[in-house]
């Protein structure tokens, strides 16, 4: 039979384990948050798969860091069969769905690093949804080819 002490130190390294796993807050979970790191300090993309496990829409409205000076959101359609980046000022997640931002699609655009960032480093990034609500996570910056 375990006892208390050796439960309460079990049910908190589950907790730790599933918070390093997933970034959430109330109904909106972000996983998978990473950022393509390019030489120079070049801007950067990042990608994540958004998931809203509530009963109501929620509205992507921004993105800030205290890495960058400037994160927006863009997506990449095929127009034509030739590639075309445009911005995008918000993005719905419905109820009990998820949206994947990855190349070729959806992604962040991170522009005016502030600092020189190298692949193991990790980014702090805020999303501020309607209603004001905010989601802080973490993303690992990766090289290009990972």
């Amino acid at each position: 039979m375990r006892s208390k002490g050796a439960r309460k130190w079990s049910s908190m390294a589950l907790l730790l384990v599933v918070s390093m796993s997933a970034r959430a807050a109330g109904d909106l979970k972000v996983e998978d948050a990473w950022i393509r790191w390019l030489p120079a300090n070049l801007p950067g993309a990042g990608y994540m798969t958004l998931t809203n496990t509530g009963m109501t829409e929620r509205v992507l409205l921004g993105a800030s860091s205290p890495d960058y000076g400037d994160v927006s959101f863009h997506r990449t359609v095929n127009k034509n069969g030739m590639s075309d980046m445009t911005a995008v000022d918000s993005i719905a997640v419905k109820p009990q769905a998820s949206v994947r931002f990855a190349a070729g699609g959806y992604h962040l655009m991170l522009m005016r690093p502030k600092r020189s960032l190298q692949p193991g480093d990790q980014v702090m990034v805020t999303l501020l949804f309607s209603g004001g609500q905010t989601v802080t996570a973490g993303f690992d910056v990766r090289a290009g080819n990972e």
